[in-house]
């Protein structure tokens, strides 16, 4: 709660104890369903099959992509192999042990205690599955056990899918940043959204609710969507 000086100026709430936290250690981080490994040559083959499945448009909003050949997808994981910012994970379907996906810690500033999550390349059959949604409830978990205070998610405001993922997974919008960059030769409204360490208890138990396999029925089907469980507990 915000509190006055001794001006009568309104000013912010106290920070207590609050450390700076550690810069984020690459490390595996492992679900029920998927396994965030940090991303090598060795994820590229079956990371490029995967996204070979697609046809295309899940690159319209990348900064990347799309990758027509292996040697052109290997260059490109090469390039992002072993960065400290951005810090890409691999991410591995543990019913095919196959890497499905990529996302990544960015902007990852401890002082300020907030890192953005970015990079999302989901391939065709890692969308809209359980080990999907656990990956981005595991590198939120961590984030804020570590001890950061804010955790944000940005894309292209005319990405329709991109805004609806995050308010699923708790995000709140914060605005739309005009003409904040470019890319691909077009322009590009940034709009933002994140989840704050307040929200993060709350948010927490509405992933694992989402997640336990009681929330599904015989078929595989949700019982409780995850999009009605956090917003039920904000």
């Amino acid at each position: 709660m915000n509190q006055k000086n001794e001006f009568g100026q309104e000013i912010g709430y106290p920070l207590g104890d609050w450390q700076v936290p550690a810069f984020p250690e690459a490390r595996v981080l492992e679900g029920q369903y998927v396994r965030l490994e940090p991303l090598t040559i060795r994820h590229a083959h079956d990371l490029f099959e995967a996204y070979s499945q697609d046809d295309g448009s899940m690159w319209t909003y990348m900064g990347s992509g799309p990758f027509p050949t292996l040697e052109g997808f290997k260059n490109w994981v090469e390039t992002m192999t072993g960065g400290a910012d951005p810090q890409f994970y691999a991410l591995i379907d543990k019913a095919s042990a196959k890497a499905l996906g990529v996302a990544s810690y960015l902007r990852i500033d401890p002082k300020a205690g907030s890192i953005e999550v970015g990079h999302i390349a989901y391939s065709p059959r890692l969308q809209k599955t359980r080990a999907a949604t656990e990956a981005m409830y595991l590198l939120m978990k961590n984030v804020f056990e570590m001890g950061y205070r804010r955790y944000e998610w940005k894309c292209d405001a005319l990405n329709q899918k991109s805004r609806h993922a995050a308010a699923r997974l708790g995000f709140i919008f914060e605005g739309i940043f005009r003409q904040a960059i470019h890319y691909k030769g077009r322009n590009r409204d940034t709009a933002w959204f994140a989840v704050i360490d307040k929200d993060w208890p709350s948010l927490e138990k509405s992933f694992q609710t989402w997640l336990n396999p009681d929330n599904f029925d015989s078929q595989g089907e949700q019982k409780s969507s995850l999009s009605s469980l956090t917003r039920g507990e904000r």
